[in-house]
């Protein structure tokens, strides 16, 4: 590969945001022209909680589909699914030889998450090492993801560098690549709180499949103030927020957004706000229905990306096997 490489997994369990078309999505046309793009459905991840198998398969579908019509081209990138290449789960178990019980216990989500539940699976204590393997299989460079995944990167680098100084130099150690602009959009009703497909007020995000009326109704029904002046400032977060959103889908500073709407109301804000947004979403929702519907594409992509991501996975393995001393025949 000639080119840097960049790793993105996302889990198919609920429905995407706004947030993740604006924060991963929406850069796929400009990332894969300058990098050798790697898109993964982690489905692998998503079991660590349960799932309804039937549900699981078609948001696995979904995902790919909002993939494609968000603007992968999988002639320059690879989209598959993680549980189609055994070496995810292979290279987990190798690293996870080399991981301390501690540094796992001390990540931030799973102590949240232990805080919470009464039964805890193993396989929360663990996924952060099988992110680990997602990312380290294939030589990645650069990981696009938020302020909220650092921990699980600075583990994944340690991991790479504890294998490399154990073993000799094996895995490239990736950096962490952030958006431009954009990268963390907020809830619709707690600005505070990042935009989540798991968040159970309805109104609180924009989903990427859902019609456009709903969408249109959410934002006009978005926390704001009581302040009636258009400010682009921290005291004015749930303002802020929708300003974020107005300046990805422009491409307009979000000082050129307070200049535009000097003296004018919230309510027309929002207004041209939400049909901003439903016309820049069109295009997108549009082309995911023709190719959602279309099984016998969607399976040949998912099955060529498959299989040029084992080929890649495979490379690495065959070193890994060898260094860890095990028997190649």
């Amino acid at each position: 590969m000639d080119k840097k490489i960049v790793y993105s997994g996302i889990q198919p369990s609920g429905n995407l945001t706004l947030g993740n078309y604006i924060g991963a999505l929406k850069n796929f046309s400009e990332l894969q022209d300058e990098y050798n793009c790697l898109y993964c459905i982690v489905d692998m991840h998503a079991i660590t909680v349960p799932q309804v198998p039937k549900d699981l398969r078609a948001t696995s579908l979904d995902l790919a589909s909002l993939y494609l019509a968000a603007g992968l081209d999988p002639e320059k990138s690879i989209l598959y699914i993680q549980s189609h290449v055994k070496q995810h789960a292979e290279l987990s178990w190798i690293l996870g030889t080399i991981t301390g019980l501690g540094q796992l216990q001390r990540m931030t989500q799973y102590k949240d998450k232990a805080a919470k539940q009464k039964e805890l699976n193993a396989g929360l204590l663990f996924y952060p090492v099988l992110m680990a393997a997602d990312i380290l299989l294939y030589g990645t460079n650069f990981v696009p993801v938020g302020d909220d995944q650092t921990q699980h990167m600075e583990l994944t680098r340690d991991i790479a560098e504890r294998f490399n100084s154990r073993y000799s130099e094996t895995f490239v150690v990736p950096e962490m690549m952030r958006a431009k602009k954009g990268a963390r959009i907020m809830s619709l009703q707690d600005p505070t709180a990042k935009m989540s497909k798991s968040d159970p007020d309805e109104n609180a995000s924009i989903y990427l499949i859902e019609d456009d009326k709903a969408t249109a109704r959410k934002i006009k029904r978005a926390v704001t103030d009581s302040i009636g002046i258009i400010n682009y400032t921290d005291d004015q977060p749930g303002l802020k927020n929708l300003i974020d959103i107005y300046s990805v889908f422009a491409d307009l500073t979000p000082e050129e957004i307070v200049k535009k709407y000097e003296g004018v109301g919230y309510g027309v804000f929002k207004e041209e706000l939400a049909e901003l947004v439903v016309d820049g979403l069109k295009p997108v929702r549009t082309r995911f229905k023709e190719i959602r519907q279309d099984k016998t594409y969607l399976e040949e992509i998912l099955k060529a990306g498959d299989e040029k991501a084992e080929r890649l996975a495979e490379r690495t393995m065959k070193k890994v096997r060898r260094k860890v001393g095990f028997v190649q025949l």
